[in-house]
Formats: structure tokens, sequence, C-alpha cells
């Protein structure tokens, strides 16, 4: 049941009206982040299915990209998210995202100060990549646990 209103176990988006000024730019940066983001959809959907489990955000689990199979993204690659460190399906590209998606909910200034890391990440990412996963990240990692906390939309099945 939502913490703030009424809304349905289902709607991911209506309490977004409760704050028109903050919440309708909110939804275009999630829009942006979605239909602007340059990263390769699986390096996309795994950093951000890490972050999905990390917020415990079930709406955020559930959620698909209608494109992703196209581009490769399959079941398998959602099932394993939990396993990026030894999953053998995951490329090198998409381990560095979901580690530095795991870093950044979970140990921030640590990961600033890994250069081991940060060399791991520039073999994989130029600057333009970097900037949109790390803005990715913040969304996601932001937005979700907003969902999670307020308890809003967690029945959602979302397809992009």
């Amino acid at each position: 049941m939502s913490r703030i209103g009424d809304f349905a176990d289902d709607d991911a988006a209506g309490w977004i009206t409760r704050s028109p000024d903050i919440g309708i730019p909110m939804a275009g940066f999630t829009n942006a982040v979605y239909t602007k983001n340059r990263l390769p959809l699986r390096t996309r959907e795994l950093a951000r299915m890490v972050l999905a489990l990390d917020n415990e955000c079930v709406v955020c689990q559930n959620t698909r990209d209608s494109s992703g199979e196209a581009a490769g993204v399959d079941e398998d690659l959602y099932a394993h998210a939990a396993e990026w460190k030894t999953w053998p399906g995951y490329s090198p590209q998409e381990r560095v995202a979901a580690e530095f998606a795991a870093r950044f909910a979970n140990g921030h200034t640590e990961l600033r100060d890994d250069e081991d890391f940060w060399a791991r990440c520039n073999e994989q990412f130029d600057a333009e990549l970097l900037t949109d996963l790390a803005l990715s990240c913040a969304m996601w990692l932001g937005m979700g646990r907003v969902l999670r906390t307020l308890d809003i939309g967690q029945s959602c099945k979302i397809t992009l």
C-alpha cells in the first residue's frame, strides 16, 4: 500500500503529480535515461538490474525493455544479475558496469578511490559512456529507493 496516497498497487507514476514542479522534470530525466542512453542495451540492463536487486524494488526487477531481445537481452541476463562477478554470460564491459552499479550503491567513496577499478573501467568505457552509466545509476538508485520505500507500484510489470 502506497505510503503517500491511495494509489493502486499497479500505479508506479501517479504519485509524481503530488509534486509537479519536481516530479514532472524527474519523469523527463527518467525518460532520457531510457531513450537517449548511449550504453549498449545489455550493459544498461545489467547495471539497472543490479541496482533493482540492491534496492529490493519489485517494480524495477520486473521492468523489461521491449527491444531487448533484438539486442541480446534475455531472461538469463536478468536471472544472473546477482552473480555478476562470476556468471560467464557477461562481457567484460557488462561486468564493469555491474560492479560500478553495485559499488555506487554500497561504497561510493571506496569506488572513487579504487585506482584498479578505474583502470579497468577506462578500458571498457569512454568518458561519454561512463557519464551515461553514472547518470543512469543515479536515477535508478534514487527512484528505485523512492518506489520501494514509499511502497509505490510494487506489483507493476513495466515494459519500456
